[in-house]
Parts: structure tokens; C-alpha cells; sequence
């Protein structure tokens, strides 16, 4: 048995080891991967479906945590303050007390799986550890007060009623939220969506042993697939095959997928790797399915979709309540910038608008999230009528279509303040990889036919300063060392991701800024 574990253990250390080694395939490896195809009439109708987003079950989870706490808190406090009316100087001891029986509630609910989609389904299934952990916070603060000897300062006939109303909102609170989950999963509006990769009898397999589970939430868009009709059905188990693989990175980038589950067998790992070339660069979860695997893993190796395991191969960065903070972040230094640089803000328009005719405000397309294009913000550095919308030709040192004043706030990097709007508007982060013009290029060449992965950049928001920029990687791009060295900064980032990690790069900003060298 210990050698089955040794050999399985290596078998999926081998498989990680060559999916970290995809982001040093060859180029000319990448180009056929990272082209882009039209999408046949159907995908694009299916795909159009699922643009909207959805509620995260981690979300919404989050939520009712945080709301049970202050429901359960806001009751007691109710209760204490109408029967007993608590003295100010009993008012602490009262709310701290509270606080720890709401709080262990949410914790007894936590270690329970009280939170689990399953189990929230159901009020009826629930309600028995729902009242067993509500009770037993109970029984842990009387032992609490019993083991400190302060049990008799505290009304036991309000922590009674405390006790019968925290019940009734429990139960009604429950009642209501298994009501709305089983509502938002018949509309669309709670659910993972996802799409199968790989056809014929894995895939049917997969899609059936989904189906069978009650407690389900993945929403199936379809299924993508390079082989054939010969070998990959046009229909699997009534799901549509809706292109190729390269085509699927298109499909991902025009709707809202949560997931992309590969159906293929373990031994298939030559294959599953040439998939993953193709598909690494989009923001979304990768998983491969395990369910008719002969080879068993350690259970810790998996996670679980329903009750089908899945080995993790890559993960959506910055998801869920990492993604709340970040917006967080954003919003509250974007607002903290304009309070502090509006003058400058001001000194910057001022000259722009006085130094040559044309707009102060100087828009441009550029790659923002999983590819899509947004219009960024600058302050007009250029003359009005040599301006450059496309960025095909890059600004060089001495360039003649940059003003005298666009000179100093390109080297000062004043012109890209205006981007904080964009940040406002949730087009842009304060700190991500830095969004390059739709067009860019350096010689004759796009970035994304000289850097092998170039995409993946935009598996998160843009940035209006980045990791690359503060290690120097600023201003031109004038030969290809230059742009793969700053995607290599980017990915770093990406997979690196902290607020810390935010704090610092945005602290050194102002600082880094100093070196002018290569912006012009």
C-alpha cells in the first residue's frame, strides 16, 4: 500500500511539474493556440446566453456568516436592553458576552458544515444542527460563566429570551435563504458555469454522474473537443459540441465561465498538457476530472465538484472575497489620490489645454480583463492632429509628436493620473499589470506573437502602476527583451498576489518614478 502511495504521489508531482513548465513553450507553439477563430452561429448564441454574472456561492456564504453574526448579536442586545436595561458600566460585559455566543454560533455552524450549498437547500435537513449549534453556544457561555464565577451579575431570564428569539430568526432566516438558493439555481442566477473539454464516452460519463447529484450547482454551457465526429460525437449526453479548443478560448472570452473541466483519463497526459498550452491563459478554473480514474490519489489531492473529485490544475486569481478587497483597495486610495492630487489634476489641464489646441482628456482602446477593451484615460501629450490613438508607433526619445508639455507629464507619468477614473469605474485596478493599446507592437510584430502567453496578463484587471513598472520595466518597448521581461513581471504578480503586495508596489510608485530614463 505504501508503495501504491509513493508511486501515486509521484505520477501527479511529474503531471504539476510539466503544467508549471507550459509557460516556456516555443512561440511559434503559442501562435496557433493564442489565434483567434470566428465562433460558428450556435456557440456564439449560447455564449451570448451566459454573459451576465452570478452570485459566487463563496459570496453568498460569506454574507450569511457575516449576517448571522449581527443578526444574532443585534437580538441579544435587543433583548438585554428592553428587559434589563443595562447600567454603562454593565453594557461591555452584556456586548462582549453577546459577541461570543453569536460568534460561536457561526463557529459551531462553520465545524458542523452548516454552510455548506447542500445542506442550505434544505431548511428541514438543517434544522436539527442548526438548533444543536445554537444550543450549544448556549451551553459553552454558561460553562464560561460558571468556570469564572460571574454568572450571577448576568439576567438568565434574558438569555432565555435571547435563546427562543435567536431560534425563531434562525429557523425563519433559514427557511428563507434554502427558498431563494433553490429560486436562484432554477433561474440561473446562483450556479458555476462550466464547459467540458474532451468528448466522446469521458465526457458523457462525467456529464451523467453530475446530472444524478441533487446538490449540484454547475450550470453545463457545452462541450469543446478538436477530435472529430468519428470520435467526439456532435451530441454528448445531450450537450452540444460547440468548437475546437482554440475556439473555446474565444467562447470563454465572450461569456461569464467559472470553470473549465477536462474529460480525459490520467494516462492521457501528453494530451491534457497540449490542452493546457491553449487554455492556461484564460481566467478561469481548471480542473480535471477524476471520477473514472483507476489511479486514487491521497484525498487530500482532490477537490470536489458535488461529490465528483477533481485535481486543481489552475485557479481563477484574485476570486471571490480577495476580489471584494481588492475593489476595496481600489476605491478607497483612488479616493484618498483625488483628495491629495486634485491640484495637480488641475495644473495638468490647465497646461495642456493652454499649451496646444485639441481635448485635455486623451482616449485610447486598450486590453483590459480576459481580453476585453476598454477606453483608458490620459492627459493629452501629444499634437491633436499627430496623435496616435492605435500605438502602433511607439513614442521614442525626441519625439516630434509629443508637446513640451506632454514631454514632462510623460516623464513624470502625471499624464496617466486621469486613469484613477477608469479605476472608479472598475475598468482598471491601482495596481495590475499595466493595459497595453489593442494594437501595440514592437517592430513589426504584436506583443502577443513575440511573448508566449502575452494573454494571460489579462487573467486580472489592468493596473494604473504594476510590478514590472517600479522594477524598471517603463516607457518604450523597442525590441522584444523588453515586453517578454515585463510580462514575466506581470504573470509573477499575478500568481504572487497580496494586498501587501499592492501596498508595497503602490508606496514605491512615487518613488520608482524618479528614474525617467526610458519614459519619453
Amino acid at each position: 500500500m505504501n508503495q501504491i502511495d509513493k508511486q501515486e504521489t509521484f505520477d501527479t508531482e511529474a503531471l504539476r511539474k510539466k503544467i508549471s513548465e507550459i509557460r516556456t513553450i516555443a512561440p511559434h507553439e503559442r501562435r496557433e493556440s493564442e489565434a483567434s477563430r470566428e465562433l460558428n452561429p450556435l456557440a456564439r448564441r449560447i455564449a451570448e446566453q451566459f454573459r451576465t454574472d452570478t452570485y459566487s456561492p463563496n459570496m453568498i456564504i460569506g454574507l450569511m456568516r457575516l449576517f448571522e453574526f449581527t443578526a444574532l448579536f443585534a437580538i441579544g442586545y435587543a433583548v438585554h436592553a428592553f428587559y434589563i436595561a443595562p447600567r454603562l458600566d454593565e453594557l461591555l460585559g452584556y456586548c462582549g458576552l453577546i459577541a461570543g455566543g453569536s460568534a460561536l454560533t457561526v463557529g459551531f455552524l462553520q465545524l458542523c458544515d452548516g454552510y455548506q450549498v447542500p445542506l442550505l437547500r434544505s431548511a428541514a435537513r438543517a434544522l436539527p444542527r442548526l438548533i444543536g449549534c445554537w444550543t450549544l453556544a448556549f451551553a459553552a457561555m454558561a460553562l464560561a460563566l460558571f468556570l469564572l464565577k460571574i454568572g450571577g451579575t448576568f439576567s438568565r431570564l434574558s438569555f432565555g429570551g435571547w435563546y427562543v428569539f435567536g431560534a425563531v430568526f434562525l429557523v425563519a432566516e433559514r427557511t428563507f435563504i434554502a427558498y431563494s438558493i433553490r429560486h436562484w439555481a432554477r433561474n440561473g442566477t446562483m450556479e458555476r458555469r462550466a464547459v467540458i473539454v474532451g468528448g466522446g464516452q469521458p465526457a458523457k460519463d462525467l456529464i451523467r454522474t453530475l446530472e444524478h447529484q441533487s446538490d449540484n450547482d454547475i450550470r453545463i454551457c457545452g462541450i469543446f473537443d478538436d477530435r472529430d465526429e468519428r470520435r467526439s460525437p456532435v451530441i454528448v449526453a445531450g450537450y452540444p459540441k460547440l468548437g475546437t479548443v482554440t475556439e473555446l478560448v474565444d467562447f470563454a472570452r465572450l461569456t461569464r465561465i467559472d470553470m473549465l473541466i477536462i474529460a480525459l483519463p490520467l494516462t492521457a497526459e501528453d494530451r491534457i498538457l497540449e490542452l493546457l498550452k491553449k487554455l492556461w491563459i484564460l481566467p478561469v478554473d481548471i480542473r480535471l476530472a477524476a471520477h473514472a480514474n483507476n489511479l486514487r490519489f491521497r484525498p487530500r489531492s482532490y477537490s470536489h465538484v458535488g461529490q465528483v473529485p477533481m485535481l486543481d490544475i489552475f485557479d481563477k486569481p484574485i476570486a471571490d472575497w480577495d476580489s471584494v478587497a481588492k475593489r476595496v483597495f481600489d476605491v478607497f486610495f483612488s479616493l484618498l489620490a483625488l483628495a491629495l492630487l486634485w491640484p495637480v489634476f488641475i495644473g495638468a489641464a490647465i497646461a495642456v489645454k493652454v499649451s496646444s489646441p485639441g481635448p485635455i482628456i486623451f482616449r485610447q482602446k486598450r486590453h483590459g480583463f480576459n481580453n476585453e477593451t476598454i477606453e483608458v484615460y490620459k492627459f493629452r501629450s501629444m499634437y491633436t492632429h499627430m496623435s496616435d490613438p492605435t500605438a502602433r508607433n511607439a513614442v521614442t526619445k525626441g519625439d516630434p509628436r509629443v508637446t513640451p508639455v506632454g514631454r514632462f507629464l510623460r516623464k513624470s507619468s502625471i499624464d496617466e493620473l486621469p486613469q484613477i477614473f477608469n479605476v472608479l469605474k472598475g475598468q482598471l485596478s491601482l495596481v495590475g499589470p499595466r493595459p497595453h493599446a489593442v494594437l501595440a507592437q514592437t517592430a513589426d510584430r504584436t506583443y502577443s506573437d513575440v511573448v508566449e502567453g502575452y494573454f494571460a496578463r489579462h487573467r486580472v484587471k489592468p493596473g494604473v502602476t504594476g510590478w514590472a513598472q517600479i522594477n524598471g520595466w517603463r516607457g518604450e518597448i523597442d525590441n522584444d527583451e523588453k515586453i517578454k521581461f515585463r510580462t514575466a513581471f506581470d504573470l509573477y504578480y499575478i500568481e504572487n498576489w497580496s494586498l501587501w503586495f499592492d501596498l508595497k508596489i503602490l508606496f514605491l510608485t512615487p518613488i520608482r518614478l524618479l528614474n525617467t530614463e526610458n519614459a519619453y
